[in-house]
Order: structure tokens, then sequence, then C-alpha cells
């Protein structure tokens, strides 16, 4: 890798790979964007517009380069990988063709999918957690919560070098950390993204939320299941940007709503639409994140024997109305009535 002035090109420009291609763009000149030739002719004309939530009005726009070509792999130094876990092994495979083993890869999926399918491609991976949430308006427009943070690390030794000169270059436009504990974070995360699974199942953010009090209850106690589960499996908390630390999440499963019942609706406000609700109910389509992250956190479960009766409630749920041919969010106590009714039989 070329460490005084990588050529580093974002693979897909979604909510992550637009933001963050964006952000570094702006303060770096040899990054590169590539995407669908509809996306990418967009990006072209236009740029890609990055704003705060609430914020529109303020919005930036960038004017990144893109790669007309997918040959243009060829010569990158870093490719950052931004596609979702269900088209990761697919775009794998297309950057393994016309790259071999050259480039740096960085993997800047949710979950531990990529822990598993990139190292069956390449040899110098790059694991990038991401500490903030994002959405897409229309190709070329992404809005986000917060700028950051990102956490970059390796599950080997060889690329300490590597890793440094591209969070330095990365800093520049967006906050960059490197970590020896990545699978720590990795972790961590999951855990938060847990919640994408119900929010998406009750249509946050689509249709009102008339049962706070069943809402709390069953997100809660999913992922004070999920802290549970992640330490069995001998991960440690790590801690991300402003997420609730793990001592709050088995906090608010056991004290009295009236304590926690503000907090958790401060919580709520700041929620986003997540990237399944985008993909299930903004797009109608069928495929998600859902067995990458609910069914990965529940076969942790059955594998160190941790009891997880709501998110295997939520779990189910999600597998049988996101199948349907036109899914339509439930209501928070039609979903709590049925989890109940799981938990309780045990």
């Amino acid at each position: 890798m070329n460490l005084t002035n990588p050529k580093i090109v974002f693979f897909g420009t979604g909510a992550i790979g637009g933001s963050v291609g964006a952000w570094v763009a702006e303060k770096y000149d040899n990054v590169w964007l590539y995407d669908t030739r509809e996306t990418l002719g967009i990006i072209r004309d236009k740029g890609v517009a990055t704003y705060r939530g609430g914020e529109k009005s303020t919005m930036t726009t960038v004017r990144a380069k893109v790669l007309d070509d997918i040959r243009g792999l060829a010569d990158a130094d870093v490719i950052a990988v931004c596609v979702k876990n269900y088209s990761l092994e697919g775009a794998c495979g297309q950057i393994k063709k016309i790259c071999g083993d050259r480039p740096v890869i960085i993997g800047m999926q949710n979950g531990a999918e990529n822990l598993k399918i990139m190292p069956q491609y390449f040899t110098k991976v790059i694991y990038c957690v991401i500490g903030y949430n994002a959405w897409i308006d229309a190709p070329g427009v992404v809005g986000y919560q917060k700028k950051g943070p990102l956490v970059l690390g390796t599950t080997r030794s060889g690329l300490e070098a590597e890793t440094a000169a591209i969070a330095a270059i990365w800093n520049r436009g967006v906050e960059t950390v490197v970590s020896e504990r990545i699978r720590d974070a990795i972790h961590t995360k999951i855990v938060i993204n847990l919640a994408n699974s119900l929010t998406t199942l009750i249509g946050l953010g689509f249709r009102e939320i008339t049962d706070y009090p069943m809402f709390q209850k069953i997100l809660t106690n999913m992922t004070g299941e999920g802290v549970r589960i992640v330490k069995a499996a001998g991960y440690a908390e790590y801690k991300i940007g402003g997420m609730p630390p793990w001592f709050l999440m088995r906090a608010m499963t056991v004290l009295p709503g009236f304590l926690t019942g503000g907090i958790f609706r401060k919580n709520v406000r700041k929620m986003v639409i997540s990237s399944m609700a985008q993909d299930i109910i903004a797009r109608g389509g069928h495929t998600s994140e859902l067995d990458t992250i609910n069914g990965y956190m529940l076969s942790l479960a059955d594998k160190h024997g941790v009891d997880a009766p709501y998110n295997r409630a939520v779990y189910e749920m999600c597998r049988r109305e996101f199948a349907k041919e036109k899914f339509t969010p439930l209501s928070v106590e039609d979903v709590g009535a049925e989890a109940l009714r799981y938990v309780q039989a045990g």
C-alpha cells in the first residue's frame, strides 16, 4: 500500500459509504466512489450532499470523484467495502476478480458477518465499526445523526502501519480511532443493532407509537439479553461515541418504569429510521440484515446457553412478517402481546 498518498475507493455509496466517502473526499483528494451507473451519474452531476438530522438547510455538498468502470479498482490501494451483509460476498468476488489480493480491504458492515466472509477472499482486511446512524433520502443525498466516530481494527497482526495511515487520512473528515479490541467493538455495536428489528417491526418513524411502556419493555429486554449473550461469548464492552452503556441497558430492565420512562423517551427521540427499516419499509424489499444481526446473536445465545426469549420472539415475528408480499408494520400492542406469550411459554 502507498502510505503517503493512497488511492482510496468507497465501494458502495449508500448511507455509510456516501457519508464517510464525502467527508473524507472533502479533505483528501485521492478518494473515489463506485456504485451503480445510475447512482454514479447523479453523484457526478450533483455531488454527494450530507446533512445532520433536523438541519437540512445546512446541507453540505462535496464534488467527489467517481469510477466509471469497475476496472478502475485495479490500482486502488484501499477499498472500503460499504455494501450490506447480504451483498457482501458478491462484492468481494467482484473486487477479487479485478484486484486479486493486492489492496487493503476495509469492511464497513454491521454485525460479524464480514469477519467470516472477507478472509475467504483477502488477507489484508481491516474492520470498521460505525458509531453513528445515517439514512438515504435519494441517491447522493445522505442524512446522519452525528458525525462519527469510526473504529478501525484488525483481527491479525501485520497491518499496523496501513491502519494508522488510513485512520490519519479519515480523521481529516470524520473522527476515526484505531483499536486493538475490534471484536469487542463489533459485538458492542451488535447489541445496539438488535433494536433495528423491533423498530422496523413496529414502523418507528412511519407510524405512531401508541404504547411506550410496552415498547420500552420489549426493547430493553432485547438489549439486556444481548448484553448477557455477548458477555457469555467472552466479549467485553467497548465504548463507542454516545451509545448507551451496558450498565444502563441492564438497569432499564429491572428499574420501575416511572424512573426510567423519561430516559427511554428521550433516547427514542434520538432514534432515526434504521437501515433495516429503509430496506423493508421504505424500499418495500424482503432482504435485510435480520439473520446476520439478530440470527447471529441467537446463535451465540444457543452456543453459550443464554436464554433470550424477547429476542427470539421478535426475530420470529420479523421473519414471518418481512416475508409477506407487502409488509405492514404491527402495533406495539400486538407485538407486545405475542412477545409476552412467547416469553411465558418458555
